[in-house]
């Protein structure tokens, strides 16, 4: 698709047919996963961005049922497993972003990059390991079309003091 999109265009409020669910809608199904509705922007950007075939998701925290799963520092007020779930509650929030950038997740080709910070305590040097909790869910849910690159990094401050911030570059078709 030429030009632009962005996730202000997304939410028109029209109404949506129904349609069955896709292939990679029943394997989060089957993981015990329903996408929620895709969460608004906080400040002043959007939510995702497509450009020609690429869509890119703002960072997403670990929203679950409008509140954040987790605050505060890992390696302090959380431990790495905690910080392990909240960035698959983060990943959830940027699928549910994905989602209404394309329509359909099995539109979804190729997770390009996923983009993690973990709000770190002081001398913490566990963020790979806390955002595997992303990246494994990326590949259970995509498969080989989940493997992507990534970064990892670990910062004292963060928005609304959530733990962890994920965002994810893919690869789309329009089919």
């Amino acid at each position: 698709m030429a030009g632009t999109e962005s996730g202000l265009r997304a939410t028109s409020g029209e109404q949506r047919e129904q349609v069955s669910m896709s292939d990679t809608e029943t394997r989060l199904s089957e993981l015990g996963i329903t996408l929620p509705e895709a969460p608004p922007a906080v400040a002043a950007y959007v939510p995702w961005v497509r450009t020609g075939s690429l869509v890119v998701t703002s960072g997403q925290l670990p929203w679950v049922d409008g509140e954040l799963s987790h605050t505060g520092r890992i390696g302090a007020e959380l431990t790495d497993e905690e910080g392990y779930q909240a960035a698959r509650n983060a990943l959830i929030n940027a699928l549910a972003q994905l989602k209404e950038a394309v329509g359909d997740l099995d539109r979804v080709v190729q997770i390009v990059r996923m983009e993690g910070n973990t709000h770190s305590a002081p001398g913490h040097r566990g963020q790979p390991q806390v955002l595997n909790g992303a990246s494994d869910l990326l590949l259970e849910v995509f498969g080989d079309r989940g493997r992507h690159t990534r970064t990892a990094l670990g910062i004292s401050e963060m928005p609304l003091d959530a733990a962890v911030q994920i965002s994810i570059w893919a690869e789309v078709s329009d089919e």
